[in-house]
């Protein structure tokens, strides 16, 4: 991006380059289809078909990425976890995951029609900018749990560590994500 984001009346708007459009574009898409991929693995529920009530697996993604993108919605004594504890946090992820997919992947197709493929002005409504703020989280929480990115990270790695060269798209969207969040806030 050759400038921070900036309010233009009631939109948001940047350039982006090229190769940053693809890269943000790739980013977005492959989480998009993890997404999805979840989404099409849940169980078919007959009493959801009667009520219209939909429901989603009940157990965590054994994938980290999904698991840091679909948190447990209670969290469990590490040590000594109670069944009905257990069984809470099935039943509160088979409720609520359906919605938070819906909402992830809603966003997701934000930013794929507001980014143009081969770069140039991104112009945003409130609500697209708030798309777009909560897709950056995501893409920011996946590639963080793919480089094992910790509070104890340092800010640049070694030249020889195989992460070296995702820190910097990961600190990019960080900066994006920071600069799209201060024009929102104006």
């Amino acid at each position: 991006m050759r400038q921070n984001w900036t309010r233009k009346g009631a939109l948001v708007v940047a350039v982006i380059e090229r190769q940053e459009a693809a890269v943000l574009r790739g980013l977005v898409s492959q989480i998009d289809d993890m997404l999805k991929a979840r989404a099409e693995d849940t169980p078919q529920d007959e009493l959801a078909e009667l009520t219209g009530i939909r429901t989603g697996p009940s157990t965590a993604p054994d994938d980290p990425i999904l698991s840091r993108l679909l948190p447990d919605f209670h969290r469990l004594d590490p040590d000594a976890p109670a069944k009905e504890d257990i069984d809470s946090a099935a039943v509160l992820r088979s409720l609520h995951e359906p919605e938070l997919l819906d909402s992830k992947i809603g966003v997701a197709a934000v930013v794929m029609d507001t980014c143009p493929m081969y770069g140039g002005e991104v112009r945003l409504t409130e609500e697209q900018a708030d798309a777009w703020l909560s897709a950056l989280n995501d893409v920011r929480l996946a590639l963080g749990t793919a480089l094992d990115i910790s509070d104890d990270t340092p800010d640049e790695l070694a030249e020889d560590d195989p992460r070296a060269p995702n820190m910097s798209v990961y600190h990019w969207l960080t900066w994006v994500q920071e600069s799209l969040l201060q024009a929102v806030a104006g």
